[in-house]
């Protein structure tokens, strides 16, 4: 299998590292936060929230028949299914609670406090899963913290 890789200010990303999906998502995060905040000005928030879920559900649906990612239900996990299950509903109740936000807030506001989900995240790491950071990590967590505090700031 031919290996892909993309340089970032001489830092090597392969295809098939985390670090280059991570920067992806980070980026379609932003583009997010701008098309949701344009797409919410004439519309309720939650009535948003269901076309952007419907699309989400279209195109994702797509990508795994496509692919031919599926697996037959019997084969998952009762317990799979209720962390799914939870996580679809954390999902939900985030991108409720964001575009109500953005609907209320500016997107140069609202964002930053938005990914204070990183500080939790790191806080919620270490008590449920037993990861472990460094001191060089906390301080990294404790700067996007103060990061998002100060960029939301009026």
């Amino acid at each position: 299998m031919a290996t892909h890789n993309l340089a970032v200010h001489g830092m090597s990303l392969s295809l098939s590292s985390w670090q280059f999906w991570a920067l992806l998502s980070a980026a379609f995060a932003a583009l997010t936060a701008i098309f949701a905040k344009v797409g919410v000005e004439n519309v309720n928030s939650d009535f948003a929230t269901l076309i952007r879920t419907a699309v989400i559900l279209l195109v994702i649906a797509a990508i795994v028949m496509a692919t031919g990612q599926g697996q037959p239900l019997g084969s998952i996990s009762g317990s799979t299914y209720i962390f799914l299950a939870l996580s679809g509903l954390a999902t939900g109740a985030s991108w409720l609670c964001y575009f109500r936000a953005l609907k209320l807030g500016q997107a140069a506001q609202v964002a930053p406090i938005d990914k204070l989900s990183v500080v939790l995240v790191a806080v919620f790491g270490v008590i449920f899963l037993g990861e472990r950071l460094s001191a060089a990590n906390w301080l990294g967590v404790t700067l996007i913290a103060a990061g998002a505090v100060l960029v939301a700031w009026r």
